[in-house]
């Protein structure tokens, strides 16, 4: 679980989750409420399912796991904002749901008691002990890597501090996961600004991509060990009500909540957003395995996992493969084929004015006769003109490429103040860090 949860949290942007916190805090709390209370109710109404059974098979599926859903945003250029609001509610309520996993498997295994202001309690007690442990620690390795630049080091400790801080949170009574998500969040967004030049934040990046993708591939992997499919069969009856209760809590809690987020705070997302929220939310690899994490002591174990598994691959099968005709009808393509045309001409221009660069220094020692420097000089300064050209045409004729231009300039400004910053303290010649006067100024 500390790859898959890190690796999301390192990669959001806290500046994009800040702006629809309250829409996505909704959708991760209520909305996991809503999911376990509906898929209970109907597997043990309609179904007949033991109640230790629902209780399980509820809280599993209360985690989104959107990780294809959100691949293939970012494939077609969907907006930033459906792929924040889809990302961070598959962020935080996988914490939520595993917090509720935990307390329902104690009433499964008939060694808790239902309270609801002890259940209340202990909430609030895990998950705060959760958000302190990341704190802290992503805090303290922030302003640790200040102190040098050393990428496999650094590498190693985020790699350490997500499952040190899993395995601290769960010692002191709290949430690992919670624990997880919030040192994720601190590194990616300040940790890494603060204390990790660029190429060590790619190196990262790269690392925890790989490390997330390895974890998933061993999730399947154990699915595949764990799975009968003699038991999808006997389960099938369970396994389409709780698709069908899935499918009708998704709608309500997404639809209902988006509306009250928009009245209350002006969220605006609208139905089309919504619509796509609803669809995308697909069931993977954290709810299986929070379905392998059940004791083998429980007798409904195997039931668990069947019904588990048959909900996941509907989702990954029907409701994965059909979102992109989804987004096409909704009209929430991006602009991505632009964007990338964009990337590519000003990535050329980079290149080639460093070639210019290289051909002056070697005419200003004489390595190159002056014939040849002017010739190449026209030829090179000709494909810089006509590339300035493309990017121009671009910007005017397409005003979201003009801010999307503006704002990876203001992310480059906002990194080089942050890595000067860096730079200066590890080089002994600034003790404190200072706070950033670009965000403010750039916002303003």
């Amino acid at each position: 679980m500390p790859p898959l949860l890190f690796e999301a949290a390192w990669n959001i942007k806290w500046s994009n989750l800040k702006r629809d916190l309250f829409p996505i805090a909704l959708l991760a709390i209520a909305g996991v409420m809503i999911t376990v209370l509906g898929v209970v109710f109907s597997l043990k109404l309609v179904a007949g399912t033991a109640l230790s059974t629902a209780l399980l098979v509820g809280a599993s599926l209360s985690a989104t796991d959107p990780v294809s859903v959100v691949a293939l945003f970012r494939e077609l250029g969907v907006g930033k904002r459906l792929t924040t609001l889809m990302e961070g509610e598959s962020l935080f309520n996988d914490g939520v749901a595993v917090v509720a996993f935990g307390l329902l498997l104690g009433l499964a295994m008939e060694t808790e008691q239902f309270s609801l202001s002890i259940t209340l309690a202990r909430f609030l007690t895990v998950v705060g002990v959760g958000i302190a442990a990341g704190a802290l620690i992503g805090f303290g390795i922030s302003y640790l890597t200040q102190r040098f630049d050393l990428p496999l080091v650094e590498q190693s400790l985020t790699l350490v501090s997500a499952y040190g801080t899993y395995l601290i949170a769960e010692e002191f009574g709290g949430s690992g996961v919670i624990g997880v998500v919030t040192v994720g969040l601190v590194l990616g967004n300040f940790g890494s600004r603060i204390g990790m030049n660029p190429r060590t934040r790619l190196v990262v990046s790269e690392f925890w991509d790989f490390l997330a993708f390895f974890v998933n591939s061993i999730v399947f992997l154990l699915i595949g060990d764990q799975i009968r499919f003699a038991s999808l069969g006997e389960n099938i009856e369970a396994i389409g009500v709780a698709i069908a209760a899935l499918l009708l809590t998704r709608a309500i809690s997404v639809y209902s909540l988006s509306t009250l987020s928009n009245g209350l705070v002006k969220s605006e997302i609208p139905w089309q957003d919504q619509t796509v929220l609803w669809w995308g939310g697909l069931r993977g690899s954290v709810s299986v395995a929070l379905a392998l994490s059940v004791p083998a002591t429980l007798e409904q174990r195997e039931e668990v996992i069947a019904i588990v598994f048959g909900v996941m691959l509907f989702t990954l099968l029907v409701q994965g493969l059909t979102t992109k005709s989804l987004l096409e009808k909704l009209d929430r393509l991006g602009d991505q084929p632009l964007r990338q045309e964009y990337l590519q001409s000003v990535a050329r221009r980079v290149a080639l004015n460093r070639v210019q660069e290289h051909l002056s220094h070697l005419m200003q020692r004489q390595e190159v006769d002056q014939e040849f420097y002017e010739y190449q000089s026209a030829l090179i300064q000709g494909q810089i003109k006509n590339l300035q050209d493309q990017i121009n045409h671009l910007q005017n004729q397409h005003p979201e490429i003009r801010e999307f231009a503006e704002a990876q300039l203001r992310e480059e400004l906002l990194a080089i103040e942050a890595d000067t910053y860096a730079e200066l303290i590890r080089a002994g010649q600034l003790q404190d860090e200072l706070t950033p006067l670009l965000p403010e100024a750039l916002n303003g």
